[in-house]
Order: C-alpha cells, then sequence, then structure tokens
C-alpha cells in the first residue's frame, strides 16, 4: 500500500511539473512572440518614416529645380519635362504617405505628415525668388521636425 501511495505521489508531482513547464514555457513563448511583433513594427515604421522623408526631399528638390526653369532666363531644362517629374515624386511621397498613415499609432503624426507634403507642394505655387526661399525654409524646417516626430514613435 505503501509502495502504491508513494507512485501516485510520484505520478503527480510529474505531471505538476510538467504542467507548470509547460505553462512557464508558453508564457516565455507569448513574451517572445510579442517583442519580435513589436521589433518588426517598429523597423516598418522607420521604414516608413525614412522613406517618406526621402520622398518629400526629393519631392521639394524638384519642386524648386521647376520654378527655376519657369522663372528664370534662361531655363537650366525644359520646365515640362521637370513638371513631368515633379508629378511622378509627388506621387510616391504620396504612397509613403499613406504607408507612414496607416502604421502610425498617432494620429497627430499622419497629420503632420500630411500637412508638411501640402507645404512641399506650395513651393511651385512662389511669386518670387524671396518668396521661394522663404517657403525652402519653411518646408526643410517642416520636414525636420516631422522627423524629429517620428522619432519619438519608434
Amino acid at each position: 500500500m505503501e509502495t502504491i501511495i508513494a507512485s501516485a505521489i510520484a505520478v503527480l508531482g510529474t505531471l505538476l511539473g510538467s504542467g507548470i513547464t509547460l505553462a512557464f514555457q508558453q508564457r516565455t513563448a507569448d513574451r517572445s512572440h510579442q517583442f519580435t511583433r513589436r521589433e518588426k513594427l517598429r523597423q516598418e515604421r522607420l521604414d516608413a518614416y525614412s522613406t517618406y522623408a526621402g520622398a518629400l526631399i526629393n519631392y521639394r528638390r524638384c519642386l524648386v529645380h521647376l520654378w527655376i526653369c519657369e522663372h528664370e532666363q534662361p531655363p537650366p531644362e525644359d520646365p515640362t519635362e521637370v513638371r513631368i517629374r515633379a508629378y511622378d515624386l509627388r506621387s510616391n511621397a504620396q504612397e509613403t504617405l499613406f504607408r507612414v498613415q496607416m502604421l502610425s499609432a498617432d494620429e497627430t503624426l499622419g497629420q503632420a505628415a500630411e500637412v508638411i507634403l501640402a507645404d512641399v507642394t506650395a513651393l511651385s505655387k512662389a511669386a518670387s525668388r524671396s518668396e521661394l526661399d522663404e517657403r525652402r525654409v519653411q518646408t526643410r524646417d517642416g520636414i525636420s521636425a516631422l522627423v524629429r516626430a517620428a522619432k519619438g514613435h519608434l
């Protein structure tokens, strides 16, 4: 009888130990999965934010060049070709904006990203060289501020 009780206690102890081990393994696996998911999201956000900033810079540079082609004599390049490039760069910037807005958990960051795209687009509407220069500084600072804000969400 003592042997049967000892065997039953040993079996129960083994089952209890296995159950506790399983619970700890599941918790560790869940934590690992959550960490991996957070890290992947962080990497995707980093990629989206940096790609968007780069797209804005390229679009901004093209619009400045377009303004120069349209307002200075002689034009350094055909304005029609530059305008087509600007349309392509704007489309690229809009695509990356959508990615930023989908990945960002902060609505104000998405709105700020949209505002800076509108500010960059307005560059080509400058009436004078001094207004263009002022808008260039404003958009450069706006892009830098957006990058700093996005950095806080990584």
